[in-house]
């Protein structure tokens, strides 16, 4: 359209719509007729999938770490099973311009479909926004897994935002636990800090705390297995060091075990 076009279009009060480039994915993905929108990125080192139901991460030349997730209920494992480094692509349901249902997958190719609205490739940065923001604006399922998806997204660092979503009281408790459960795989060793922090705040949830535990439990044991001490020797909230002292019972390590037997054994 000609810049004269363009004047006489505001002129007259005519709304021109804005190019698919210049749109956000939100408003792609609100403009979407009811049904399913499908959109790709790139995914980060280490990651991969299969494209069907199962995605892995800490893979270096073919070869995966035990970490490793069922996306699929319907899928199968009967491996062994081809593991792709990317893209990323989300199946998003969408109703009345809102998401109420996403499904994350790593690696193959859409299958033919009708009603089915694609975005295409979108960047990785872009995506990953899109998805804490409806992990932080939206209820009920699709808050919850759109954090998982956003941690997959290739040169973005997520994980402050992720401890800013598990410290939301104003979000579900569901919200915040996937928030906390994936900060460990976000941030590695640069989450104790904040994973400990949250443990000891008292004006945090009991359940968020808990899975704080659970997520340090997680961590290399040069790591986590003294902060994991630390918290059953000092934390006021008896639950809290309970959790602390089983998952410190399940990692085998000498300290944990000199640990246990310093508590048993105390007059």
């Amino acid at each position: 359209m000609t810049r004269a076009l363009v004047l006489l279009a505001a002129a007259c009060g005519v709304a021109l719509a804005a190019p698919a480039s210049a749109q956000t994915i939100a408003q792609r993905v609100a403009r979407a007729p009811d049904g399913t929108v499908h959109l790709s990125y790139a995914a980060r080192d280490g990651v991969c999938g299969n494209g069907a139901g199962v995605i892995s991460f800490h893979c270096v030349n073919g070869t995966c770490g035990n970490q490793r997730i069922t996306t699929n209920s319907d899928w199968e494992d009967d491996g062994p099973y081809p593991c792709e480094s990317g893209p990323v692509r989300l199946a998003l349901r969408v109703a009345s311009g809102h998401v109420t249902r996403l499904r994350t997958y790593v690696g193959g190719r859409w299958k033919t479909a009708d009603s089915v609205t694609d975005l295409g490739t979108v960047p990785a940065a872009e995506a990953a926004r899109f998805l804490l923001d409806l992990a932080r604006s939206t209820d009920g399922r699709a808050a919850d897994d759109a954090i998982f998806p956003a941690t997959l997204a290739d040169s973005v660092t997520v994980w402050p935002d992720l401890v800013r979503l598990a410290r939301d009281n104003s979000l579900s408790g569901h919200v915040r636990n996937q928030a906390v459960f994936w900060l460990a795989e976000a941030a590695g060793d640069a989450a104790v800090k904040d994973l400990t922090d949250m443990v000891n705040d008292d004006s945090l949830d009991r359940d968020v705390r808990e899975h704080a535990v659970f997520a340090l439990s997680q961590e290399p044991h040069d790591v986590g297995v003294p902060a994991l001490i630390q918290i059953a020797r000092t934390n006021r909230d008896p639950g809290v060091r309970k959790k602390a002292f089983f998952w410190l019972g399940q990692t085998n390590d000498p300290r944990a075990l000199a640990l246990f037997e310093e508590v048993l054994t105390k007059p």
